[in-house]
């Protein structure tokens, strides 16, 4: 099948959350697998060229702008850095910022992105058989597709499929927009839109032909009013469409025994040399280095969804457990005040590292005993699988993708701690299991064995996606 696979972030390139990941990982795989596989993403100023071999693809080319035949002349530029070709977008009005999100005029931004996807493929006469959104930054694909695209030979066979990584970003701006991706007919509001507004998260539910999420427990739990953060009457209409599918790992890119990152390089078979890591971080953050004492570590987005309000609010009664705690990320100015706080009040336990850094985050999962993912709501979640990969055991919440790949050490088959509700009191519960299953090491590395020993690697996930991409076909070209 030729797919091509449109997305807003992409690894190696640039990179703000798992989304860039999935990006990297899903099109390798299915280009393993013998499909002719593209990705497509803005040309970001961030992205170094040099490093990753861009060159031009072809002369410049115009993209619709508005109805009134104005257009914006842009440049396509090309890599094959890792081994599946990277189309980039460039328009330095547009994307010729230091950041990828942020900006007051974000729709405007991914809308016209859009339309220069559209315009692009047909510049250079290659026919996806399906076009792969993700996420509202692609909502627009799939309403011109199934407006204006359908008049037109070149785009009426292309089947969709669109992929919601996160319900909580939608893409929600004024209707004034639709005319400027050239959307010429009426378009009836859906339920869920507020008038004069249009929600891109909920068009490319609506038109896609076929939807999925990437977990099978989060493509249920949005379903529900407490997950669906107000499309669920939407994904109710298309539940025969929507799919859960779990993102995979890259186990190339994540591999205890060859990453570079890691003072010791480890296995299954030499997990004690995981202890060296574990001194490489407590020295590296400032704590006391002592292998007897559990290091936790959160490495993550300071941000609600993650849980972060649990960890502040059990602050004193985590540490009084003699219990050590790495934070390494960023997020909402808040928390990230909040936890800068934390080696001042807990000297020796706490280290903190607000914003991120690659290298560090790798020494923490060889080197910490937990990990820490306490999430309110988690689509898939990939920081657990890494986490189990590398033998930190992951103390998690039951939600989407964690419900999915870590099992309670209350099983013979447990790899990780998981408690419910989201409460104070059932994280410190939750902690003590853990502080009892450390002080047995035999237990404590079965455990570990068992969660290195999970196969979250892409093969699997690939193999669904190449059933859905299928069923896509079939159901727009029956």
């Amino acid at each position: 099948m030729r797919i091509l696979y449109v997305v807003a972030e992409a690894v190696p390139f640039i990179k703000v959350g798992g989304l860039a990941d999935v990006a990297y990982g899903l099109p390798r795989a299915l280009r393993a697998m013998g499909h002719d596989v593209r990705v497509i993403l803005p040309r970001y100023r961030a992205i170094n060229g040099s490093a990753y071999g861009l060159r031009s693809l072809c002369p410049p080319f115009p993209v619709p702008v508005g109805l009134t035949g104005e257009t914006r002349v842009v440049e396509a530029q090309i890599s094959e850095a890792h081994g599946v070709p990277t189309y980039f977008i460039w328009d330095e009005y547009y994307f010729g910022r230091d950041r990828v999100y942020g900006y007051p005029d974000d729709p405007q931004r991914f809308v016209f992105f859009c339309r220069a996807v559209l315009s692009f493929i047909r510049h250079i006469d290659w026919q996806p058989d399906i076009l792969h959104g993700n996420d509202w930054h692609t909502g627009f694909l799939f309403l011109w597709l199934a407006t204006a695209g359908r008049w037109d030979r070149f785009y009426r066979p292309i089947a969709t499929v669109f992929t919601i990584h996160n319900m909580a970003y939608q893409g929600i701006t004024g209707d004034a927009l639709l005319a400027f991706g050239g959307i010429h007919e009426h378009v009836e509001r859906l339920e869920v839109e507020p008038p004069g507004h249009v929600n891109w998260l909920a068009r490319g539910i609506a038109h896609a032909d076929a939807v999925n999420t990437v977990s099978p427990r989060y493509a249920q739990e949005i379903l529900t009013s407490e997950f669906g953060f107000g499309l669920e009457p939407l994904l109710q209409c298309r539940v025969d469409r929507l799919f859960g599918i779990l993102n995979g790992l890259d186990y190339e890119a994540w591999d205890p025994q060859s990453d570079p990152a890691l003072v010791a390089r480890f296995d299954v078979e030499t997990l004690e040399r995981r202890a060296e890591n574990k001194r490489a971080a407590q020295q590296a953050f400032g704590l006391s280095i002592c292998e007897e004492i559990p290091l936790l570590a959160f490495i993550g987005r300071l941000i609600e969804q993650k849980g972060v309000d649990l960890l502040l609010e059990a602050a004193e009664l985590m540490f009084a457990r003699g219990v050590q705690v790495i934070i390494l990320g960023e997020g909402m100015p808040d928390y990230e005040m909040a936890f800068a706080e934390w080696p001042a009040r807990f000297p020796g336990q706490a280290g903190v590292q607000i914003g991120f850094d690659e290298n560090l985050a790798r020494l923490l999962y060889g080197g910490a005993d937990v990990f820490l993912m306490p999430s309110k709501f988690e689509p898939c979640g990939l920081g657990q699988m890494i986490a189990m990969r590398y033998g930190a055991l992951p103390l998690v919440r039951p939600v989407g993708g964690l419900a999915d790949t870590v099992r309670d050490v209350a099983r013979e088959d447990g790899t990780g701690f998981v408690f419910t509700p989201f409460t104070q009191e059932a994280f410190l519960a939750a902690l003590n299991r853990v502080l009892d299953f450390f002080r047995n090491p035999t237990a404590w590395r079965a455990i570990q064995r068992r969660a290195m020993a999970q196969d979250f690697s892409w093969a699997a996930s690939a193999r669904a996606y190449e059933d859905l991409y299928r069923q896509a076909i079939a159901w727009h070209n029956p």
